[in-house]
């Protein structure tokens, strides 16, 4: 993977957190540029970046990540982030049809199994977005959500966090057929077609970003 974190001692101890779940780091940079230059020069699997890095500090690692994924749409990315930067991040997420792609706020870090999860879940094509990341973009398109029943938004706020159907009716304490129930009606709401792809389910929350 190529890591990307302009904090020398939160980049450092990535590597070696990565290291020892063999997750092996053939770039570690400190910069948007150098971020693109090592995935031009490695092509690895994964790249894992920060938002804010040199020389702006604004969303440098971000915009990169947008770039990266519009350039090679199949390359899995991570972001972390201390806080959500809204201007690139749905664009992010909607790229490469919203596989091989996660926005995580760092505090995440800390829970190690959470972060190599999601780490595994975006290698292998998945799609995992933090929940405040979803409740501040889709707070910014409100008529979508005025679509949706109240349940219906706690169930698709957690289908967006990889939940399974089972996981989903457990934290809400319905049956599982009540949120398949649910799932569909929001599906109908957001006009996405009947399709076999796994990642519908994710497609639904990426639809209230595209409106």
């Amino acid at each position: 993977m190529v890591l990307a974190e302009d904090a020398v001692l939160l980049r450092e101890g990535l590597v070696g957190l990565l290291a020892r779940f063999g997750h092996e780091t053939v770039a570690a940079v400190g910069d948007a540029r150098a971020l693109v230059e090592a995935v031009d020069a490695h092509d690895p699997d994964i790249v894992v970046t920060d938002v804010r890095m040199p020389p702006g500090f604004q969303d440098e690692g971000l915009r990169a990540a947008v770039e990266l994924r519009r350039a090679r749409p199949a390359l899995p990315v991570l972001v972390l982030s201390q806080y959500v930067q809204r201007a690139y991040a749905a664009d992010l997420l909607d790229s490469g049809d919203g596989t091989g792609v996660g926005y995580l706020l760092k505090d995440r870090i800390g829970q190690v199994e959470q972060f190599l999860d999601a780490l595994r879940t975006v290698a292998g094509g998945g799609t995992v977005v933090d929940p405040e990341v979803v409740r501040q973009l889709l707070r910014r398109r409100r008529d979508p959500l005025e679509r949706l029943t109240p349940r219906e938004r706690e169930v698709l706020a957690l289908v967006a966090e990889g939940r399974s159907n089972g996981s989903v009716a457990r934290e809400l304490v319905v049956s599982e057929a009540a949120v398949v129930k649910h799932i569909g009606n929001i599906l109908a709401k957001l006009d996405l077609p009947p399709a076999g792809d796994t990642h519908r389910r994710v497609l639904a929350v990426l639809a209230y970003l595209r409106a």
